[in-house]
């Protein structure tokens, strides 16, 4: 198992000058090789890293002596980063998925990058040591033990991070019986089936005032003036700010969850086609439920868990868990359940309308890991297995 541990970096202005002319290395790179792929793909030759990487190193001393100012690997990496993105992209046309093919880097757009192998870097106390460079100063040292096998330093906003990967022996997780199921909302992120609920915090919309007056700011300046970049500094700080805020609320909770949970489930939403309701795109994109659920899935495997994704179409809104009556009329407005079957136990019973949800999600994933588990033992039908396979 490969973790990486993001560390933000504290560079002298020298060191920033360096970061800044090895990511610019990396970026000319990356556009030489693409423009060269192209080329020599519309002669119909077959470019491969491995030879656009020689073709490079044979001109680079006469033509380019300048990227020899930082790390070789600011001007190694893009070369397998190019093919990469290439095997990314024809393994989509294969697979229906849609993959973007690569594009050129802007030196205004692109973010600011560069890798280091794990022969090109030392770690100290609190510090890494870089070729060309010497020992720069980090916020904390690294959390995990174990083979370092890269690193990659990045920008953003204002600042430096370093992202260290490790790989560590993979732990025997302990298995946890407890079982839940969650209903994601916009109201309310997460309503479990315990009945415990987390709200929805918002955090791009509690700010969204100051990053409006900071862009109005930003687009007054004349284009190119030391002050329009301030503001475009100022921009930046605020949506890394965002961005901070509403990540560790994500890491926590998905945290918390797959610690105390072995078996989750999750509605299997249509994210891109909730982000093309105009009404309610933004609202959709400051929860970041794509990224829940992708944390959740993570964490929860890496201790042993299951996360069970329940289809979309699951009425799990408008049916009740005690009987399975269903209501048709239901309107997104009606926030109680009331079931009108005489014969439940929550007949005319005003239920919590997520937290119903979120049990009838539970029943039918439990319901799935029974049919997963015949059709790993061979005693479930041939539609079980399908379903199995579905929800896995």
């Amino acid at each position: 198992m490969i973790r990486a541990h993001k560390i933000r970096l504290h560079p002298t202005e020298e060191q920033k000058g360096y970061f800044v002319r090895a990511a610019g290395v990396s970026r000319f790179t990356w556009n030489w090789a693409l423009a060269e792929w192209n080329r020599q793909y519309q002669a119909g030759e077959k470019p491969t890293a491995l030879k656009l990487k020689k073709q490079f190193n044979q001109i680079r001393r006469q033509e380019y002596p300048w990227t020899w100012e930082v790390t070789k690997n600011a001007s190694d990496q893009p070369f397998l980063d190019l093919a990469k993105a290439w095997a990314a992209y024809f393994e989509g046309l294969k697979t229906g998925k849609k993959t973007g093919r690569p594009t050129f880097k802007s030196k205004k757009k692109s973010k600011l990058s560069f890798y280091l192998a794990n022969d090109q870097f030392e770690l100290g106390d609190h510090r890494i040591w870089i070729p060309k460079l010497g020992w720069v100063n980090m916020a904390e040292s690294l959390r995990f033990v174990g083979k370092v096998t890269g690193a990659r330093i990045t920008k953003t906003a204002d600042w430096w991070f370093v992202s260290i990967q490790v790989e560590l022996p993979d732990a025997i997780p302990a298995k946890k019986p407890a079982a839940c199921g969650i209903d994601v909302g916009l109201n309310r992120l997460a309503t479990l089936s315990t009945g415990e609920g987390y709200e929805n915090q918002a955090f791009l919309k509690t700010a969204l005032k100051k990053l409006r007056q900071a862009n109005k700011r930003l687009h007054r300046r004349k284009l190119g003036s030391k002050n329009r970049e301030k503001a475009r500094r100022q921009v930046a700080r605020l949506h890394y700010r965002i961005a901070c805020l509403r990540d560790d609320v994500l890491h926590k909770l998905t945290t918390q969850l797959a610690n105390c949970y072995g078996i989750i489930g999750i509605e299997d939403l249509h994210l891109k086609g909730l982000l093309k309701n105009r009404t309610l795109a933004r609202s959709f994109s400051d929860a970041a439920l794509g990224k829940l659920l992708a944390l959740l899935t993570s964490k929860v495997e890496q201790r042993g868990g299951q996360v069970i994704k329940v289809d979309r179409f699951f009425p799990s809104s408008k049916t009740c868990h005690g009987c399975d009556w269903k209501w048709e009329t239901m309107q997104l407005s009606d926030r109680v359940f009331l079931c009108q079957n005489p014969t439940c136990a929550y007949y005319q019973f005003g239920q919590e309308r997520d937290q119903n949800a979120a049990l009838n999600i539970l029943g039918e994933a439990l319901r799935l890991i029974g049919l997963i588990d015949q059709a790993v033992s061979g005693t479930g039908s041939d539609e079980d297995a399908n379903l199995a396979v579905d929800a896995g």
